[in-house]
């Protein structure tokens, strides 16, 4: 049985565990997560998992792929205090989810201010205004729609935020934007996906900042087009492409059973911030997801335990690879590249060859990711490592050092 004392210290634990992260809160973030109880938003989840940091998935689809979740409360805060919101602000929230978030905004804003909260999924619409009530935020609205549209009748918004993966800025979010306005996007380029903080210097939107995060794409129509091609059934290896860059299951069919080519670049670095995006540059970038069964059926460890970066090329494929320059498993660590198939020779140097040119131009220091969003008919855009075009936009992603 919930009690309220025992959820009560359970929220209080959460917040002083939160805290623990001081460059992802801030005192106001704090005072709202002790002040919303979480437990009413995840009902029917034990109270020791609901009072975790960590992500609650809500709802599956038939194939049990997540379709809701509350968000873990590391990126919930981070994105909220990237979006820096005031009392008295006005602010669109792109997916409601549980309505935890637009709980959390609803005290961040305070009673001059006001929350609007839209989501695609009907089912979490309605349990999202059932869970507002519950805990007392009910004058939250929660609307059924597609976020892409936005919510026109309740801005201009002096705050956007969007809590799913979005592969554009739809014109509806510039156009409900309030002057000097903000927008906190999970923007996925290439299969990559940064947490930015826009403005609107101009006619476009530049970034103040880009920190690595995963999220559920956004559904509708212009939802992220995202290929997966399963390698290997039971050892549960993925290659998952982006847009425009579809993958031919015959030439990579029983492609891993072959023997392979490695490669070690000499770049060794204790932080491969952003090399992604290095590399994401290249044509036939992917994401190589290996299952454990993955590794312990034979193939090459990747780079991360979730599995690494990498090219496909007809019917070759290169990923990603490391080993400690310790005696220990332990930074500072020398990538790796490894490939299989017919081209692997050529492959694995190539994408070699990317990562050298990483390791020289970082030379020892890090970089920031800048993006700007830019109409399509924009006449002058910078140049910068990624330039991919998308529905309403073209995206472009350069860096500079720091």
């Amino acid at each position: 049985m919930i009690t309220e004392t025992s959820a009560d210290g359970l929220r209080k634990q959460m917040a002083e565990e939160l805290a623990g992260y001081p460059s992802l809160v801030t005192d106001q973030i704090l005072a709202a997560v002790r002040a919303v109880p979480r437990h009413l938003f995840v009902p029917g989840v034990p109270l020791a998992e609901a009072y975790s940091l960590d992500t609650v998935i809500t709802h599956r689809d038939e194939r049990g792929v997540a379709l809701s979740s509350s968000t873990g409360l590391t990126t919930m805060a981070g994105m909220l205090k990237q979006l820096d919101v005031h009392p008295g602000h006005r602010v669109l929230e792109i997916g409601a989810g549980t309505g935890f978030n637009a709980g959390l905004l609803r005290h961040l804003v305070g009673p001059e201010g006001s929350v609007t909260t839209i989501d695609i999924l009907e089912p979490a619409v309605v349990e999202a205004r059932q869970h507002l009530a519950a805990a007392g935020l009910g004058d939250v609205t929660v609307v059924h729609g597609d976020g892409e549209l936005g919510v026109p009748e309740n801005g201009p918004y002096d705050r956007i935020i969007v809590t799913a993966g979005a592969s554009d800025l739809p014109p509806a979010w510039a156009e409900q934007m309030a002057p000097g306005g903000r927008l906190v996007v999970p923007l996925r380029i290439n299969g990559l996906t940064r947490a930015a903080t826009f403005e609107r210097p101009g006619g476009f939107w530049r970034s103040l900042d880009a920190d690595e995060c995963g999220f559920m794409p956004m559904r509708g129509p212009g939802q992220t087009d995202e290929h997966n091609l399963s390698l290997r059934g039971q050892t549960g290896v993925v290659v998952r492409t982006d847009g425009g860059q579809p993958l031919d299951a015959a030439l990579l069919e029983g492609v891993l059973d072959g023997p392979t080519t490695e490669r070690w670049t000499g770049a060794v670095s204790g932080d491969f911030a952003n090399l992604d995006f290095w590399l994401a540059a290249l044509p036939g970038f992917a994401r190589v997801i290996v299952m454990g069964g993955g590794v312990a059926a034979g193939l090459v460890r990747p780079m991360y335990p979730w599995g690494a970066m990498g090219v496909v090329d007809g019917d070759t494929l290169a990923y990603l690879t490391m080993r400690s320059t310790t005696s220990g498993d332990a930074p500072p660590y020398e990538i790796g590249v490894c490939a299989y198939g017919p081209g692997r020779d050529n492959l694995v140097d190539r994408l070699a060859e990317r990562v050298a040119a990483w390791n020289e131009e970082m030379n020892g220091t890090g970089d920031q990711l800048w993006i700007e969003v830019h109409p399509h008919d924009a006449e002058q855009v910078p140049d910068g490592m990624v330039h991919v075009m998308r529905r309403y936009n073209q995206i472009i992603v350069g860096r500079e050092p720091i």
